[in-house]
């Protein structure tokens, strides 16, 4: 058995959660990974804008809700600006609309590092200590978490002095994805550097995000770094049933590791596509929504390129089932399906504002254009 991981008063058992992905993470998916792990583990929403909380955008106040089920309600932001931030966090607490913020600086895009936002702000030292010093402060007794990347590129690494400024700013834990923001999801992880924050931060927990395809890569990063829970971004997608997997393996049942075939995948794929209309309120804007999903529920069974096509552009529900039903449903699940899937591109330039690199504790002026005013990512 683990040891459960503690967030605030929310004791997380086993240490499982599931990382904020825009437009991937919202209520109906988060539903599906939650129905598999019998309840267990944290499932984050995707990223939330603070200027557009703020703003009350209609948007972003529907990817806030939450499922009466879903306990604890966890909201992770994205702001630059520390009075932003703040105001946002208040409301959150004050208005009960989670029970659990996390802090996003780990987003890599260039929309948002081009702003100083995401991945490029802990570089900004003092700027991130004013981010967390206001959201901590405005939380009340709702704890306050952060993601956050190893740094900017190799020249440019902050994850230890990012980690020492969250413990001495009331962080209740540091999730770390072991990649900088230049690599985006290219190469290989670096567990290691996940091994050395938990070293240098021993007060909080510390959460190792990367490269976790299964339920064993899972018990392996925590054995190798020693991290307090993990966190599961791609290695779900199409694969929402890995939290069952994780759930087994954190329990030591590790025989019980899902592989559904194919008639199980079609009919998971079916209801993440029903749970999606019902949300929007539109069964075809549902359908067309899951879309993107296709690719990664099917990897690695035999389905034509054709076939693939034609349930990439499905509008009904009926349409996605009775392409489904063509298929051999019977097809047992794939041998090396477990792996890698979603993006892999690496290697690219980090967009950040002019003279950002300047100088590392210079409080950059943020101005109001930084904060995106549209949320989910």
């Amino acid at each position: 058995m683990s040891t459960p991981l503690q967030i605030g008063p929310h004791t997380v058992r086993p240490p499982v959660v599931l990382a904020p992905m825009a437009g991937i993470t919202n209520a109906p998916f988060r539903t599906l990974c939650r129905e598999f792990s019998g309840g267990k583990g944290l499932f984050v929403s995707e990223m939330i804008t603070t200027r557009a909380l703020v703003e009350r955008n209609e948007k972003t106040m529907q990817l806030i809700h939450f499922d009466e089920t879903e306990r604890p309600r966890s909201i992770q932001l994205y702001g630059v600006d520390p009075a932003t931030v703040g105001k946002a966090v208040r409301m959150i607490a004050e208005e009960d609309l989670a029970d659990h913020i996390d802090l996003n600086f780990g987003c890599p895009v260039p929309k948002v590092t081009r702003k100083g936002g995401g991945s490029a702000l802990p570089y900004k030292r003092n700027l991130l200590r004013a981010i967390l010093r206001e959201a901590v402060s405005g939380a009340g007794d709702l704890p306050v978490t952060m993601k956050m990347r190893k740094g900017i590129d190799d020249d440019h690494i902050t994850f230890l002095d990012a980690g020492r400024i969250a413990v001495e700013e009331g962080v209740t834990s540091i999730a770390l994805h072991g990649r900088t923001a230049a690599q985006h999801y290219g190469g290989t992880a670096d567990w290691d550097a996940i091994a050395r924050l938990k070293e240098h931060v021993p007060e909080i927990p510390v959460l190792g995000n990367g490269d976790i395809w299964s339920a064993e890569d899972a018990l392996r990063m925590v054995r190798e770094t020693g991290c307090d829970g993990v966190v599961v971004g791609r290695g779900c997608l199409g694969r929402p049933w890995l939290f069952s997997d994780l759930v087994a393996a954190f329990e030591g049942r590790t025989e019980d590791i899902a592989r559904p075939a194919l008639r199980e995948v079609a009919d998971v794929m079916v209801r993440h596509a029903t749970l999606l209309g019902e949300w929007i309120g539109d069964e075809a804007r549902g359908v067309i929504d899951f879309r993107k999903h296709v690719a990664w529920y099917l990897k690695g069974f035999a389905v034509g390129s054709e076939m693939r096509k034609r349930l990439a552009i499905t509008s009904s529900l009926e349409e996605l089932r009775s392409g489904l039903d063509e298929l051999d449903l019977d097809q047992p699940w794939p041998v090396g399906a477990d792996g890698p899937r979603g993006r892999t591109s690496g290697n690219n330039r980090v967009v950040l504002p002019d003279g950002w690199l300047k100088d590392p504790y210079d409080c950059a002026w943020v101005g109001e254009d930084a904060e995106l005013d549209t949320s989910g990512g």
